[in-house]
């Protein structure tokens, strides 16, 4: 299971399923990240956190926890 907190600075991946429950998973999809769609991580902060992401055209940065929570391929 690869996750998109492993995903490389540039790197494109498609989103195959979200864990966690609640809340915390309404949120995720909230911010756009749905299965199936395309997510690009255009930078990292230099202490790795947050992640900046380019989603459905426009940018959002999440959390490494959260981002762990995110299943790709």
């Amino acid at each position: 299971m690869k996750t998109l907190r492993e995903v490389k600075i540039g790197g494109t991946a498609k989103v195959v399923k979200l864990h966690g429950e609640g809340a915390l998973r309404r949120r995720i999809m909230d911010m756009g990240i749905t299965k199936g769609v395309e997510v690009t991580v255009r930078k990292v902060a230099p202490l790795g956190d947050p992640i900046e992401l380019t989603v459905r055209g426009y940018e959002l940065s999440i959390r490494k926890e959260d981002a762990q929570m995110i299943e790709v391929e």
